[in-house]
């Protein structure tokens, strides 16, 4: 059963854009937090942003430049990614948590995505 599927990856020149998208099973979405992370080729797994109880966080990285939203009709979750850099490439993972601190750290994810490339050429 897939409770997580994530959409809108792909290659953009840098100081472009990209919208990706998180469709979630109900139940999945109404977990209490929500997020995206990434991954590049031979570094571990860091958080871009997460949602829960209304607020977001942002990785210092991606502050000003990415904005986390949810669209409650489409059990949705939302990244949208703004003048994009060459180190923003990686797999863009959604993920979803029961817990309500809402961390930017991966470990207390336990439901995830397949992921989404994203790759930013300079």
């Amino acid at each position: 059963q897939v409770q997580l599927v994530e959409s809108g990856g792909g290659s953009v020149q840098a100081g472009g854009s990209l919208r990706l998208s998180c469709a979630a099973s109900r139940n999945t979405y109404n977990n209490a937090c929500m997020g995206w992370f990434r991954q590049a080729p031979g570094k571990e797994r860091e958080g871009v942003a997460v949602f829960g109880r209304g607020v977001s966080r942002y990785a210092d990285s991606a502050k000003g430049r990415f904005t986390i939203s949810k669209d409650n009709a489409k059990n949705t979750l939302y990244l949208q990614m703004n003048s994009l850099k060459p180190e923003d490439t990686g797999v863009y993972y959604c993920a979803a948590s029961p817990w309500f601190a809402c961390s930017l750290g991966p470990s207390t994810y336990n439901t995830w995505g397949q992921g989404t490339q994203v790759t930013v050429s300079s």
